[in-house]
């Protein structure tokens, strides 16, 4: 049997955790920092888990994960 592909965009976005959930960067933390507030930037850098739903339709796109 062949080979599954990943996807290239999803496995740069998402890694797993040491209980198979996937986790992801937060969103809205790449520019434009110097208007928000210390502690929203300070929240920001802390990886969060995938929701349900979304773990859902990201887990194919990652067969060997």
């Amino acid at each position: 049997m062949s080979k599954l592909k990943t996807k290239s965009s999803a496995k740069k976005r998402f890694s797993a955790t040491g209980r198979g959930k996937l986790r992801r960067r937060a969103a809205f933390h790449s520019h434009n920092l110097t208007k928000r507030a210390k502690k929203v930037k300070r929240n920001q850098r802390t990886s969060r888990a995938l929701s349900a739903a979304d773990a859902a339709i990201v887990r194919p796109f990652l067969p060997y994960l």
